[in-house]
């Protein structure tokens, strides 16, 4: 049984310690995407896995993919009756792109007040750190009362595309109870919060084709089909004048928001005035009748253009009637749809409404699953006591608009839920100059992890 408060006494007498190993790996500049950061990106994966190896897990390998390797490691001491937990995370950071924005080198962490400024001092190398010092006050305290599982790529800042045929090629070895994603934040260093939902993405790419060539808009306007012109009307039809989408059935697998759900929501500090001032808008668009922006934002399924092209788009006037248009659409999702159903939804949307004199394909750029805990769930109870705990103030409860692949794949994989648990704030910089992370609410991170992993150990 785990020991909580010696736990937590060995981690406050720790902090240096622990703040010079986050450091050190804050040090290694593990930037993903550019191929001259390849022998970084595989020092990154073995400093880690020592990590876990110091901490008594066994067996710990380096496991490749396509791209960039996955360390797995595993500490199943509790036995079979115990529950497992699989922590998900990512040793990538982005890239510091521009570097004359940084006030201090990237790769030399340096303390500024109560700030640690890196890359990936918060994305997320500051929040498996803390995952990572939890589990060593844990162990050198007293025992981990639950079975414990890692896997942390090297690919989520460029789309984490080796991921899915990795977990597909060993859901044994990943088996558990429950998924940990300490790739989250909360919504300031003194209100702690929870994300407990997601939503899915469906993006796809529609092509539509008139004439063979390009043609004369003076001789032929009034005769032929202008692909550009059905385009317009297609994307303009695709909402009604309250906002609401007008594919058929995209709605009818849409899960309401529930009464408790509702309230929760209502508690966050995200007024109209406050979405207005996060987009930098005067005013806000109308939208789904008898939904606030909150819960338009976060917990309604939408669908937006991302990009639209066709005909002449250079400078001065060409009168051309294009035989080509194309448009980007995304739709993001909420929990009980699903992308191959909304994928099929625009396809007889695009049927019933284009003219038989305008060819079209559809092509899906990309996917990925909406999610959900359970707010009356053990993980989010457990959650919620740990987080108060040591805040004093109980958490907000709140859904992400957003999309994390990972936490669907998982779900629908592995057949688990995520318990998404990170101690990032709203204004660290992420994926821009002077990234940092806020010291006191990291060790904060580090005591809630803590507690955490005893109450899910206890079944609590």
């Amino acid at each position: 049984m785990t020991n909580v408060e010696q736990a937590v006494q060995y981690a406050h007498d720790h902090q240096k310690d622990f703040m010079q190993e986050y450091q050190e790996l804050l040090r290694i500049p593990s930037v993903s995407t550019l191929p001259e950061h390849k022998p970084d990106m595989r020092r990154a994966a073995e400093w880690i896995a020592e990590r876990f190896r110091r901490l008594d897990f066994d067996p710990v390998e380096i496991m490749p993919t396509g791209g960039h390797p996955i360390v797995y490691g595993e500490r199943l001491n509790a036995g079979p009756g115990a529950p497992t937990v699989l922590l998900y995370g990512h040793y990538d950071v982005q890239p510091v792109d521009p570097i004359e924005e940084w006030d201090s080198p990237p790769f030399e962490p340096e303390v500024r007040g109560e700030n640690l400024y890196a890359r990936g001092a918060s994305d997320m190398k500051g929040q498996l750190i803390a995952v990572l010092k939890a589990l060593e006050s844990i162990a050198k305290t007293s025992e981990l009362a639950l079975n414990f599982k890692a896997m942390i790529e090297g690919e989520e800042e460029v789309g984490s595309a080796n991921l899915e045929a990795f977990i597909a090629g060993h859901k044994d070895l990943l088996r558990c109870d429950l998924s940990l994603n300490a790739d989250t934040s909360i919504l300031a260093a003194d209100t702690p919060a929870l994300t407990y939902a997601l939503r899915g993405l469906a993006y796809f790419e529609i092509r539509l084709h008139g004439p063979e060539g390009d043609l004369h808009s003076g001789t032929y306007g009034g005769i032929v089909d202008n692909p550009a012109t059905a385009l317009c009307r297609v994307i303009a039809g695709m909402h009604d004048a309250e906002g609401r989408v007008t594919l058929p059935g995209f709605y009818d697998n849409v899960r309401p928001i529930s009464p408790a759900e509702r309230a929760e929501l209502a508690k966050l500090p995200q007024t109209d005035a406050w979405w207005a001032g996060k987009a930098n808008v005067a005013f806000l668009r109308a939208g789904e009748p008898g939904y606030t922006a909150t819960e338009r934002a976060t917990a309604r399924p939408t669908l937006d253009v991302n990009g639209l092209l066709s005909g002449f788009t250079g400078v001065g006037s060409k009168t051309v009637l294009p035989a080509r248009a194309m448009g980007k659409v995304s739709m993001r999702l909420v929990p009980d749809q699903v992308p191959v159903d909304v994928a099929r939804s625009l396809s007889e949307y695009l049927e019933a409404t284009l003219p038989k004199t305008i060819r079209w394909e559809v092509e899906e750029l990309s996917h990925s699953y909406p999610a959900m805990l359970s707010l009356d769930s053990d993980a989010a109870r457990a959650a919620g006591e740990a987080l108060e705990e040591v805040w004093g103030v109980a958490p907000l409860f709140k859904r992400e608009g957003g999309s994390v692949p990972i936490v669907g794949l998982i779900k629908e994989m592995i057949g688990v839920p995520t318990l998404m648990v990170g101690f990032g704030l709203p204004d660290d910089n992420l994926h821009a100059p002077n990234e940092k992370q806020h010291l006191p609410t990291h060790f904060r991170g580090i005591e809630t992890f803590i507690r955490l992993l005893a109450k899910l150990g206890a079944g609590k």
